[in-house]
């Protein structure tokens, strides 16, 4: 609001000051950054982070591969944390030791989180590994890279608007500080004579 008054500025006024008009271009330029550049701007960021996030996206997905496994056994319980707060919080899910062949044609065995609850010896799962079978995690799923794409879209385009209006304010208050300086110096010129005016001395 208060960068849409200061574009009134413009209007002709005998009262009008040089910083008033350069108070209003700024206000100006503070809005075309908050309505043009920052969309701009979120918009190309979006467009830039979402091609190499579906870049991404597609390498995983030729180099991940999901393949069969099999539950071996129930893997030996880990030591507990010694941190009873952690023992409450953290959820502990069941590790098994399971078998599966790589699509390299390997056959790999390791402990794994169990794929149901509870887990029995011969049941069958599939898991994510590469080439050579060794395990890796779930390949990015495009939809979930569009948004991210998007909340870094969204993210660029705030921070300049609001690096727009900070600079906007940051000029506002140097004009107003320099005017008070002003209005302070002719105040103490004026104000030996204060109130002489017409006095016949």
């Amino acid at each position: 609001m208060r960068t849409a008054m200061g574009v009134w500025r413009w209007r002709r006024n005998p009262l009008r000051r040089p910083t008033d008009l350069f108070e209003a271009w700024v206000a100006f330029a503070a809005l075309v950054c908050v309505v043009v550049v920052a969309p701009a701007v979120g918009w190309v960021a979006g467009l830039r982070v979402d091609g190499t996030l579906q870049q991404a996206v597609h390498a995983q997905r030729q180099e991940r591969h999901l393949v069969p496994a099999v539950v071996v056994r129930p893997a030996p319980e880990a030591e507990p944390s010694g941190d009873p707060a952690v023992q409450r919080t953290a959820p502990r899910r069941t590790q098994i030791v399971a078998s599966w062949t790589a699509p390299d044609g390997s056959s790999h065995e390791g402990t794994v989180p169990a794929a149901e609850e509870p887990p029995h010896p011969g049941d069958r799962f599939r898991i994510w590994t590469d080439a050579r079978g060794r395990l890796v995690g779930r390949p990015l799923d495009p939809s979930a890279a569009s948004f991210h794409a998007g909340t870094a879209g969204l993210a660029a385009a705030a921070g300049v608007a609001v690096l727009a209006v900070t600079v906007r304010r940051l000029v506002v208050r140097r004009l107003m500080h320099r005017r008070y300086i002003r209005l302070d110096r002719a105040w103490a010129a004026a104000g030996p004579d204060w109130g002489r005016a017409g006095a016949g001395g």
